[in-house]
């Protein structure tokens, strides 16, 4: 079982990505986009990572893109949530 420290620690961890391609989980949530759950489930896909140091590093440079290194567990989510987002600001 996780610890508190350990969930936290992938929780910002997840919000810090998600925030780096553009997508606001916490709207996200509120317009449907996403449930708690997929939320969460996001959060113990990530817990999954056997380098999380280097996510971190890679959050703490400055944006080259708005993409997922390329291990990123939540790639897909993202990518969804981000083409969403577009399509509404397109549309």
């Amino acid at each position: 079982m996780l610890g508190k420290d350990t969930l936290k620690r992938h929780a910002a961890l997840v919000d810090r990505m998600a925030t780096r391609v553009g997508v606001d989980l916490e709207s996200a949530a509120i317009d449907g986009e996403i449930s708690i759950d997929q939320i969460s489930q996001a959060v113990l896909r990530c817990s999954d990572c056997s380098n999380p140091g280097h996510c971190e590093q890679f959050l703490g440079q400055p944006a080259q893109d708005r993409k997922t290194p390329e291990y990123c567990r939540n790639t897909a989510l993202f990518d969804r949530l981000t083409s969403i987002s577009e399509s509404e600001c397109n549309g």
